[in-house]
């Protein structure tokens, strides 16, 4: 069997690698080795970080809502289902930014939603 030197492929995946481990520190950026498994565990926490920033930002718009409900005297249950039952479909992120840079909008909405819980 011939013998293979792989040439250029070889010089372009350690270049590969090293491109993604810039910025790392030590040997976590320059020694191939080290830098590969350094940027494998990094891309395994970004693939995974990616879908728990979905699950953090929205606690983080409940939480707002929740703030934003209680002021008027509302639960953060009752709320959301006072808005179910009007058939107002706005979700938790729109909320919470009317809760934040529109409070007086969010109250016009949040006695809405008071009545509506108040009825049978």
């Amino acid at each position: 069997m011939p013998r293979v030197k792989r040439g250029p492929k070889r010089k372009n995946s350690r270049t590969k690698t090293l491109q993604l481990a810039k910025g790392f520190w030590g040997a976590r950026s320059s020694n191939k080795r080290t830098a590969m498994e350094a940027v494998e565990h990094a891309l395994q926490y970004s693939y995974r970080d990616r879908r728990t920033r979905k699950r953090d930002f929205r606690r983080l718009w409940i939480i707002r809502v929740k703030a934003a409900a209680g002021l008027h005297g509302l639960a953060y249950s009752r709320f959301i289902n006072g808005l179910k039952k009007l058939g107002i479909d706005l979700d938790r992120k729109v909320l919470a930014e009317l809760a934040v840079s529109a409070p007086e909008t969010f109250g016009r909405i949040a006695a809405k939603a008071k009545d509506a819980v108040a009825q049978p």
